[in-house]
């Protein structure tokens, strides 16, 4: 008699995996998710729609992550514009994705080693000397520690403005609870099952803090993204360390060397020089930084929002639905109306950015070309990466409006170049900022032969107001220190 290998107990059918919406809807709602998502149903509101825009997270792990903040969210207190821990907790699992090891020993002297050497080839091409803080090798969770409070600076004000500007929009579609009509009847209509908002909140409170944490999403998963792109802290142009100090980010460095024809320590070496140099920049020219952030600053002390094209905008979306927000913030909807005065901003920021990678990339490039066989090439190579951008850049241009990428960067690269050429070598290029009043303008841009010329001329129109000011308050006017 043959064995029978039949197993008489059948196997237990998997519990098949909820999609992300689901899992979003029953954080939100706990144990009223099954009764909420047949009411939607029956409203002709169909729930997959949530994730349609595929901004959901689709990693486990990274879904866990949301799910465990928005559980939190009803529960916390505070109403800031951006949800802050859930911005850090989404940037660090975003940075992690794919990898993102302790460096050894090893790697982290290629990476001063790298750093030293290009301080000591920047010598020779700018009279800046080095930073005052030494040179660092990070993974890119420790840049996402670094830079997240600049990130803050840059971010905080605008979404405090569309965070109003949200509640205004929106805060109409919600009842106030419990003032005459009956509770049940009021969430009924929202399509919630019965009883209070989550966590008991207001509904001017809920949509605050769904809009916080709605930015807390952007801001985390752009940061996190970027850090697994950068290079260093200067990349983008604005200096992301109050204190400048030159860093490589290792993981990235090597990744960018991966498949190119230059040797992988020849790619560090010249990342390494345009690190150092603009932290020279950023050491030595006291003002700058402040200069750049006043500059967002402007741009988002000046935002005004067009309620009622926010209010068609947004018609469609439900108030209480956090994955259709970020969607709509994603795709540009809350985008503030530009003013002059920030079209003004934009253009003096986009000036500055340009000066500021230009001179990089003119100095490093002096600092490489006797040392590195393939510097044409990756400067090159790094101009192009620049203008085009990349992912994470983009959804902060739709957040903050800015684009973090200098549009000109050739052109001051060209005015730098003049200017060493012109008027007395590195020298006389590196004195321009000495003070924000000498440097250059768009029209400078423009023309570059005619950068000295201006300058001559705003040179002789504000001696001669000393000298009208001098003769108006009975002093001595001073003297031209050409005239013998």
């Amino acid at each position: 008699m043959s064995p029978d290998h039949s197993d008489p107990t059948p196997e237990p059918t998997p519990e098949p995996t909820q999609p992300p919406w689901e899992q979003m809807l029953r954080a939100l709602l706990g144990d009223r998710a099954d009764e909420a998502i047949a009411e939607m149903r029956a409203r002709g509101i169909d729930p997959e729609a949530l994730g349609a825009a595929g901004t959901l997270p689709t990693d486990p792990a990274a879904m866990q992550q949301v799910l465990a903040q928005v559980q939190s969210l009803f529960a916390s207190g505070g109403d800031e514009p951006v949800n802050w821990q859930m911005a850090h907790d989404l940037a660090r699992q975003q940075a992690s994705v794919g990898g993102d090891p302790s460096l050894t020993p090893a790697r982290t002297r290629q990476v001063l080693d790298a750093l030293t050497v290009a301080e000591l080839w920047l010598d020779a091409a700018t009279d800046l000397p080095p930073a005052t803080t030494p040179g660092r090798a990070w993974s890119r969770a420790e840049w996402v520690e670094a830079t997240l409070p600049t990130w803050r600076t840059l971010t905080e004000p605008v979404a405090s403005s569309l965070s109003t500007a949200l509640v205004d929009a929106l805060g109409g579609e919600l009842p106030e609870l419990g003032a005459g009509d009956d509770l049940d009847e009021q969430m009924r209509a929202l399509g919630l099952p019965g009883g209070a908002l989550p966590g008991g909140l207001a509904p001017g409170q809920l949509l605050r803090r769904l809009g916080s944490a709605v930015f807390g999403l952007q801001v985390g998963q752009a940061a996190g993204t970027l850090a697994r792109d950068v290079f260093g802290t200067t990349d983008i142009g604005l200096p992301l360390l109050e204190v400048p100090a030159p860093v490589l980010v290792a993981s990235n460095v090597d990744a960018f060397a991966e498949g190119l024809d230059a040797p992988a320590d020849e790619v560090r070496l010249f990342l390494a020089l345009r690190e150092a140099a603009a932290t020279r920049l950023f050491t030595h020219v006291p003002w700058l930084r402040a200069h750049l952030l006043a500059l967002v600053e402007t741009y988002a002390r000046e935002i005004t929002i067009d309620v009622e094209q926010l209010e068609q905008a947004v018609g469609s979306i439900d108030p209480t639905d956090a994955e259709a927000l970020q969607s709509a913030l994603s795709s540009g909807v809350f985008a503030p109306q530009t003013t002059p005065a920030q079209r003004a901003a934009l253009e003096r920021l986009e000036t500055a950015l340009a000066l500021v990678e230009g001179w990089v990339d003119e100095v490093s490039a002096a600092a490489a070309l006797a040392h590195l066989p393939h510097s044409v090439a990756l400067r090159e190579m790094i101009r192009r990466r620049r203008a085009a951008g990349g992912p994470a850049e983009q959804t902060f241009a739709t957040l903050v409006g800015l684009e973090l990428r200098p549009r000109r960067l050739r052109e001051a690269a060209a005015l730098w170049a003049h200017i060493e050429r012109t008027e007395g070598g590195p020298a006389a290029r590196d004195a321009v900022w000495d003070h924000p009043d000498l440097m250059p303008t768009a029209e400078d841009l423009d023309d570059p032969a005619g950068y000295a010329r201006r300058r001559s001329a705003a040179a002789d129109e504000s001696a001669d107001l000393d000298k009208a000011l001098a003769e108006i308050l009975g002093e001595e006017p001073p003297q031209d220190p050409t005239t013998p």
